[in-house]
């Protein structure tokens, strides 16, 4: 799993049974009893309980929650990116040219 999608992953799963802190860890063995390797381990079927009172979530609402989560990031990218397209105009209209601008905000 890609380091990106394990943050996504974590960050989901601390959205679930928010009153109890650190509820989750991850196995490190196997059913076989076999050790799973570290980078390996961050899925959701190695999730497991540490809280006691907690439970684990469908695997369909961490991916939905991952979801939410993906699609807030990527409208925050876009709204930086149109606030700065959008400021770089406002700032064209007053008459700035290019250079001016760059001078100004360093890009």
């Amino acid at each position: 799993m890609a380091t990106e999608d394990q943050n996504y992953l974590m960050t989901a799963l601390h959205r679930f049974n928010t009153d109890k802190r650190n509820w989750f860890s991850w196995e490190t063995h196997d059913g076989d009893g076999d050790k799973i390797p570290g980078p390996d381990r961050m899925q959701y079927k190695y999730i497991k309980i540490i809280v006691d009172g907690a439970t684990i979530p469908s695997e369909a609402d961490v991916n939905a929650k991952i979801k939410e989560l993906k699609d807030a990031d990527e409208a925050r990218e876009t709204k930086k990116t149109n606030d700065k397209a959008s400021g770089k105009q406002k700032l064209k209209d007053l008459g700035l040219n290019d250079d001016e601008i760059k001078a100004l905000t360093g890009a």
